[in-house]
């Protein structure tokens, strides 16, 4: 089946001006035209867009992500690269991670901070908790906020 790039954004929960922006960018050199020169994809089209939209949540760059089409378009030669590339983008997402969850958990704490002050009727009330009483599972966050642990 064929799908127009209006077509195919929808199925990517994306919108049609990206394709184009890709296809502009040489992100898209398998996608076929119609004789009016309409962009048609097909529906193997949507693996090569998958990845793409992928890696761009990742925070790759444009230009590396086209260097990485280039790479797979080139063929097996490649793979030891797209699997480096690869590679080095999953551990950047699992420091994005781990900074997010140091963000929610100082969120969290902070939420936790205010219920408190809210129901003491101040936020003094933070003066005169002892340490042992502040829940487990907000110390870190706490020690963070003081700058008396460091983040990654």
């Amino acid at each position: 089946m064929l799908y127009t790039v209006s077509e195919m954004a929808k199925r990517l929960n994306i919108a049609p001006s990206t394709l184009r922006y890709y296809d502009k960018e040489g992100l898209l050199p398998f996608v076929e035209r119609s004789n009016g020169g309409i962009r048609m994809f097909k529906d193997s089209d949507f693996e090569w867009l998958s990845i793409i939209e992928c890696l761009k949540k990742t925070g790759m760059p444009i230009k590396k992500i086209k260097i990485f089409i280039d790479w797979c378009i080139e063929g097996d030669a490649t793979i030891s690269a797209r699997k480096e590339l690869i590679e080095n983008q999953r551990q950047a997402v699992l420091i994005q991670i781990q900074q997010l969850e140091e963000t929610l958990a100082m969120l969290d704490y902070k939420k936790w901070y205010y219920e408190t002050a809210e129901k003491a009727g101040s936020c003094k009330i933070h003066e005169t908790i002892p340490e042992e009483e502040i829940p487990a599972k907000f110390k870190d966050a706490r020690a963070r906020a003081k700058g008396l642990l460091t983040t990654v």
